[in-house]
């Protein structure tokens, strides 16, 4: 019998549920103590496996302070549809250890100019490893950066 795959929505309100926690620094065991569920439940609430109750969905979005919507927001796509190959690399940089590193220190300098110029240096780093076409991968992220 083969396993039941889970649901493309589960997976990806799951997913965000991951993201968010990481972003916050907490673990599996804090988040799912505040939740008053198991550390396991919470694994298989993240990767879609099972599907998170309404009053659960609200009580998580408490605990990691941010809106319902937040665990739907795909920016102009509908729910349910697959991101782009680009939008699955950006969030899977993000939620990795370097990324969320990064985006930490990012958010941390407060002057506007030091954060352009780092950001005009890793453009010219990365420019230096790839070709040209991928200026165009440079203009994506900074729309999904808003």
């Amino acid at each position: 019998m083969k396993a039941k795959t889970p649901n493309a929505i589960d997976a990806y309100v799951g997913d965000r549920v991951r993201q968010r926690r990481k972003l916050l620094g907490l673990s599996q065991v804090s988040l799912s103590a505040s939740l008053g569920i198991t550390f396991q439940q919470l694994q298989k609430y993240e990767k879609g496996v099972n599907r998170i109750g309404a009053s659960r969905l609200q009580r998580i979005s408490e605990v990691l302070g941010v809106p319902i919507g937040f665990f739907f927001d795909e920016g102009d796509r509908a729910v349910g549809q697959h991101l782009s190959p680009h939008a699955d690399e950006v969030a899977s940089f993000i939620a990795s250890k370097e990324g969320l590193a990064l985006t930490r220190a990012f958010i941390a300098i407060e002057d506007p100019n030091v954060r352009r110029t780092l950001l005009a240096l890793a453009r010219s780093l990365g420019s230096s490893q790839t070709g040209p076409e991928d200026s165009e991968s440079w203009e994506r992220m900074d729309n999904l950066r808003g």
